[in-house]
């Protein structure tokens, strides 16, 4: 079993470390290195691996500075794309062997392109393409290829853990209370989330189990979700009512 830490950085951003039992760990995503080596020099780790899902600066931007200060690292990220450092290009069905566990790659173009996904030890490290009751913004691919990718991730196993790299929670469940305001369940998890970060404690990580119940990107299917839609799009096809709401949260 491995041990997840969260570590903030910017405004709303998590640095996820991965840590095993020997004081080994690997960092997901460093956008900034600082917060890094202050907790890995605090708490005694050795960094010997990054893993990194996309290639937008917030992600990225530590790099450097961490194989400068801790040689000899293993930089995993995706294939055909110009991320410095990398050691390791990887593309779906990739596998990764971290502490004992391992992690396969998938897939999940929306976002950007080339954005991957790890999932092993039943977590998902998936940047920024599911947030808690929120999906990212499309900027590279079409609506039709995000709808694909949180598809997939419903499909992982309902226990799975879900780290995501943005504390975009409440924002988002603002959103999903317009869209399903009936949504008992959505009720509930927005109370836990709000007392959750009235005490500075992060509302991540999620799960797929979760997400199914409260993420209208994930519930296209869902009367209350179609019909909250639709005066925004012609058609009610599931990919229909998704580019519906992503359109309308970039707005909301």
């Amino acid at each position: 079993m491995l041990h997840i830490k969260s570590i903030p950085a910017f405004n709303d951003n998590y640095i996820w470390l991965i840590q095993n039992n020997q004081k080994l760990c690997a960092v997901v995503d460093p956008g900034d290195a600082e917060p890094v080596i202050a907790y890995l020099e605090k708490n005694q780790l050795e960094l010997t691996t990054i893993m990194i899902t996309h290639h937008h600066w917030d992600h990225i931007n530590g790099i450097e500075a961490l194989v400068t200060k801790y040689p000899n690292l293993t930089v995993i990220g995706p294939e055909n794309d110009a991320i410095p450092y990398l050691t390791h290009q990887v593309s779906e069905g990739h596998r990764i062997h971290l502490f004992g566990e391992e992690f396969l790659v998938l897939d999940l173009p929306g976002h950007t392109l080339d954005h991957i996904g790890y999932v092993g030890d039943a977590k998902l490290f998936c940047g920024d393409v599911l947030f808690s009751a929120g999906c990212g913004r499309i900027f590279e691919g079409t609506p039709e290829q995000m709808f694909n990718s949180l598809q997939k991730l419903t499909l992982l196993p309902e226990e799975t853990d879900v780290y995501c790299t943005h504390e975009y929670t409440l924002s988002n469940l603002a959103f999903a209370m317009a869209i399903e305001p009936h949504n008992a369940f959505l009720h509930d998890y927005r109370e836990q989330a709000n007392k959750k970060r009235v005490q500075g404690i992060p509302t991540l990580p999620t799960s797929i189990s979760i997400e199914k119940r409260i993420n209208p990107f994930l519930r296209t299917q869902q009367i209350e979700v179609m019909k909250s839609v639709a005066n925004r799009t012609i058609n009610n096809d599931p990919v229909s009512t998704f580019t519906a709401l992503r359109e309308w949260k970039n707005e909301f």
